[in-house]
């Protein structure tokens, strides 16, 4: 399932619940993509600051020692140029408008499907 648009973007994965990190790393290593996790917020920011090659994140909202919201806003005051999207198990009335005014590109509602995974991801760096 190698995606075009994925093929050689590196990816970090910040999901701190190991079968979901799984799953999303079985998901996306088929599309050709290069893979980074990270398990907490704080550890997402770290990498997204250091690695300057980080071209998406895909970041869980509800995540130890950093929240989601909290890691995102983080990033984007010193990369304006990654791609995050949210993936959230919880949706409520005005989630959209905060996961926008964190920072976030775009989202993912759980559980996620492999090919509207790779579809958002594809369409957020088409079109970002």
């Amino acid at each position: 399932m190698e995606n075009a648009i994925l093929r050689g973007k590196k990816i970090l994965i910040v999901e701190d619940d190991l079968s979901s990190r799984l799953y999303l790393n079985k998901v996306l290593e088929k599309t050709g993509a290069i893979l980074i996790n990270a398990a907490d917020g704080r550890e997402a920011v770290d990498i997204a600051l250091s690695d300057s090659g980080i071209d998406i994140i895909l970041m869980d909202i509800q995540l130890p020692v950093m929240d989601g919201y909290t890691s995102a806003k983080k990033i984007r005051e010193a990369r304006q140029d990654i791609k995050i999207v949210a993936q959230t198990a919880y949706s409520m009335a005005g989630d959209m408008e905060n996961i926008i005014s964190s920072g976030f590109d775009d989202y993912l509602m759980k559980p996620i499907y492999s090919d509207v995974l790779i579809d958002k991801l594809s369409s957020c760096l088409n079109k970002c």
